[in-house]
């Protein structure tokens, strides 16, 4: 692989909750403009993965590329914190959480912060703001992050929602949506904040099958484009002819990766010919 073309790397990514080891070591290496898709049983760590990756969840132990900007945790940091809880424990203190944490090293804090804004992610709830119409959704946040005015911001708001086939709905309520208009402002949205890339979690699974179709078009228009994406899915359908790679997750690991007509025809591990005779793929 040509690693001048990777915008993605993640490297012996570990992530506990208490004492469930969630992610077990994950390495990942993604191309620029690739759609990537992320399959597996549910609990077997692909939305925590997307989480560590926006820095919503921050990894215990590895490191994480994207761009230029590496994030990185060692065992001995992890070991630490154990340590300093197991002390707040015995004196009935507050455990340090991962965010907490960064008051130890604020080079970290302010990583996780640059990481976070290279991210894009669009969330099962969507949290679009029900006080805010479409176009001040998609206002909000370049103006208050990013200090963009707000004409300037209005002009690329309108040229995201027409990307996203809904300019002619600036002046409605997020009440006022379907739910695969929303997941198109929600897209929208989140490009408005110009992230190298995008991370999905289940895009299509709240949706009716008549707008599943909606959502995806506009996701490969985007990849078409060279938008990154990365997107955990339940939909094989989606997996099978969107993605440019596939990969499947067990237990907190990556089982194989492939492109999707190897992933479907030939999977090389049991466990993933498992899951794939499970679903009747």
């Amino acid at each position: 692989m040509n690693k001048d073309n990777i915008i993605v790397q993640i490297r012996n990514l570990h992530k506990y909750f208490g004492d469930s080891h969630i992610l077990r070591g994950i390495d990942l290496d993604i191309k620029k403009g690739q759609l990537v898709s992320i399959i597996g049983r549910s609990g077997c760590g692909k939305t925590t993965l997307l989480r560590c990756l926006n820095c919503l969840e921050i990894l215990d132990e590895g490191t994480i590329r994207i761009e230029d900007l590496e994030l990185t945790r060692t065992k001995d940091r992890k070991e630490l914190e154990r340590k300093v809880n197991k002390i707040r424990k015995k004196v009935g203190m507050p455990f340090i959480n991962s965010i907490e944490e960064n008051k130890l090293d604020q080079d970290f804090k302010l990583k996780a912060h640059k990481l976070r804004t290279k991210v894009g992610m669009l969330f099962q709830g969507l949290n679009l703001f029900p006080n805010y119409n479409v176009l001040e959704n998609i206002i909000i946040a370049p103006k208050i992050v990013q200090g963009k005015d707000v004409e300037h911001s209005k002009q690329q708001a309108i040229q995201l929602l027409t990307k996203v086939g809904m300019q002619d709905y600036i002046d409605r309520m997020p009440n006022q949506l379907s739910g695969g208009q929303a997941q198109r402002v929600a897209i929208a949205r989140a490009l408005a904040m110009n992230p190298k890339v995008m991370l999905y979690d289940e895009p299509t699974s709240a949706l009716d099958p008549e707008l599943v179709d909606e959502v995806i078009k506009v996701m490969t228009d985007l990849n078409k484009e060279g938008m990154t994406q990365i997107v955990v899915t339940h939909s094989m359908n989606f997996a099978k002819n969107a993605s440019d790679l596939v990969v499947f997750m067990d237990k907190g690991e990556i089982i194989e990766m492939s492109p999707p007509e190897e992933m479907f025809s030939n999977p090389k591990d049991s466990r993933t010919r498992d899951y794939l005779k499970l679903l009747a793929v």
